[in-house]
């Protein structure tokens, strides 16, 4: 009597735990798992990573250099870089899917999810796992590697005394810095590859690819790629900063934009989906395809992802 209750007190609502909510719940918490776990060991990087104490000879003027503030700040790259591609990706998800009606239902205790939403989360989602992949990939190589940035004399102030005849030539791996910026102590040390670079080369990229795939409007011919030119511009110029700042050596910045770039590119191709043109089923258009507000969108079912 009581399970009967139960059950009629269940279907009496809205919220269904249902067999499907189980499983797009089951997903989307292992989604979030792996997203949290790979921003974690880059938090524990920042937090309580220790670089490699490398070494320097007195004669290396490639550290000589003067600091600088950066051109481009943290504040800037990430609000770029991340706030940008973001709020695009919502905007055009929403205006692609916000009237389509069709295809299979999904639904989460009990509640039917628009279209829009699911697309939203499955587009920033990856475009984020990919971020922070390549963000601990270049942390790796940062802790690991230990170079030193080319204003390191001028932060650290090693206590050694270079115009000695025997200290000229020597490769000295024991010293003290007399500096007072704690944090800055750490920093001299991380600059091979860029975090920058890497950074805005895989944002960019990556939206400009987006751009290529979610971009259909015909108005004009050159728009589309005129927009894509300057994503992939303001990622160069990120990147020249970062020399002409004396934070990186050009070295580091080549090994960052590579790393961005290579990222955005596996994860475009092999992870998003983007690249996926859905088949026809039919050879007559009209029933193959779905156009609503004047964006064409395949009918399948299949085609769309749980």
């Amino acid at each position: 009597m009581e399970r009967n209750e139960r059950k009629s007190t269940v279907r009496g609502h809205t919220i269904t735990f249902d067999r499907d909510s189980k499983i797009i719940l089951r997903k989307v918490l292992m989604d979030f798992a792996i997203l949290f776990i790979v921003g974690f060991l880059i938090l524990a990087y920042f937090l309580w990573g220790t670089p490699y104490k490398r070494g320097f000879f007195c004669d290396d003027e490639s550290l000589k250099h003067p600091y600088k503030d950066s051109t481009v700040t943290n504040l800037m790259l990430y609000i770029i870089g991340i706030g940008l591609p973001v709020f695009t990706m919502c905007l055009t998800e929403w205006i692609r899917l916000r009237d389509y009606k069709g295809g299979r239902s999904r639904g989460i205790l009990g509640y039917e999810v628009p279209a829009w939403v699911w697309e939203v989360y499955r587009v920033v989602g990856v475009f984020l796992f990919g971020c922070a992949c390549q963000q601990l990939t270049t942390d790796v190589a940062k802790y690991t590697i230990g170079r030193l940035r080319p204003h390191f004399f001028d932060v650290c102030k090693p206590d050694i005394d270079c115009t000695l005849a025997d200290n000229k030539w020597r490769y000295i791996e024991h010293f003290k810095c007399l500096g007072t910026e704690s944090k800055l102590m750490k920093e001299m040390r991380l600059s091979f590859p860029s975090g920058h670079s890497s950074f805005s080369a895989y944002t960019m990229f990556y939206f400009a690819f987006y751009l290529q795939k979610r971009f259909t409007w015909r108005g004009s011919k050159l728009l589309r790629h005129g927009i894509q030119f300057l994503l992939i511009m303001m990622a160069w110029y990120t990147v020249m900063t970062r020399v002409s700042d004396y934070k990186h050596h050009w070295s580091d910045v080549m090994a960052g934009f590579s790393i961005g770039l290579l990222y955005a590119i596996i994860i475009f191709t092999f992870v998003s989906g983007l690249r996926k043109t859905p088949r026809r089923q039919s050879a007559n258009h009209h029933d193959s395809e779905l156009t609503t507000n004047g964006n064409t969108r395949s009918a399948n079912p299949a085609a769309w992802p749980v």
